[in-house]
């Protein structure tokens, strides 16, 4: 099935705790709480001034393109506390994951179980070869997730892009469709 018809079909996902589901203009207030909060936002984008900048990038990024951007929402509240993303890359069989959090929902596991589900999609049902993510070097914990997903360290492009006016290192993690398969016979 052609990768893009497998993200429509899957553009909601059932997790434990959460449910990955479209990105809507009604999220743009749970958005703005993380994306005006410079912590927040240090390592992935620049910060949101006001709730029209963020209802812009909801439909800029989120709406006019939505396969595979999700918003990461919690079962028991309803509420959006991120969002992840995967970007596929059809002729090479792989894809990137990308993702934030709102920092009041930090150290509770939500993302690399909103990952996880990310990773069954793209291996099980795409049948990728490999799903890779990156951080900047600074942010460790975002790098803890990616180890806990089973991905890689696969190495470090040095002052790699200009992130906030300041050149950054960019650390790559990955993870193999076999590594995949291994890791979850082993749990």
């Amino acid at each position: 099935m052609p990768f893009n018809l497998t993200l429509f079909w899957f553009r909601r996902i059932e997790c434990e705790r959460l449910t990955l589901r479209p990105i809507e203009l009604s999220d743009a207030a749970d958005m703005f709480e993380y994306a005006s909060d410079e912590e927040n936002t240090r390592y992935v984008f620049e910060q949101h001034k006001n709730l029209e900048e963020t209802k812009d990038a909801i439909a800029t990024f989120f709406m006019a393109n939505p396969a595979g951007k999700y918003a990461i929402e919690l079962k028991e509240t309803k509420k959006m506390i991120g969002t992840i993303d995967i970007r596929v890359v059809e002729e090479h069989k792989h894809a990137e994951i990308g993702y934030v959090l709102n920092k009041r929902y930090w150290g509770k596991g939500y993302m690399t179980e909103a990952a996880t589900a990310l990773l069954q999609l793209a291996f099980e049902s795409m049948k990728l070869e490999k799903v890779y993510a990156c951080h900047d070097a600074d942010n460790v914990s975002s790098g803890k997730v990616m180890i806990r997903l089973g991905m890689q360290r696969e190495g470090i492009l040095r002052q790699h892009r200009i992130h906030k006016g300041k050149r950054i290192d960019t650390v790559y993690y990955g993870i193999l469709r076999d590594e995949y398969y291994r890791n979850l016979l082993e749990k």
